[in-house]
């Protein structure tokens, strides 16, 4: 499987999911508008650790959304969410919708 990209997260296919639960399907949410990066329809679980999500797809595919990107089929597997960062003369920092 390749990385999967929707604005500035990024599915990265890992070989098992780690961490403990968490009770929601929100991957990002934006800090300027609110949107949200999350998982709308299939059957999925949502994991944290260390300050890294994790998100395993039990259903064939999972559709992840947000309010301005085009929604995308999340195959079955196990995945390492990513925030896209970038650098400025202050430091890194991550990018928000």
């Amino acid at each position: 499987m390749q990385a999967i990209r929707q604005g500035d997260v990024i599915l990265l296919p890992i070989q098992e999911v780690t961490g403990e639960m968490i009770p929601h399907l929100t991957l990002a949410e934006g800090e300027v508008t609110g949107h949200k990066h999350r998982i709308t329809k299939g059957e999925a679980q949502l994991f944290n650790k260390d300050g890294t999500l994790y998100l395993r797809v039990l259903s064939e595919t999972a559709l992840l959304t947000h309010e301005e990107h085009q929604a995308i089929p999340i195959p079955q597997g196990h995945w390492m969410v990513k925030i896209q960062r970038e650098y400025e003369p202050e430091g890194w920092r991550y990018v928000a919708d």
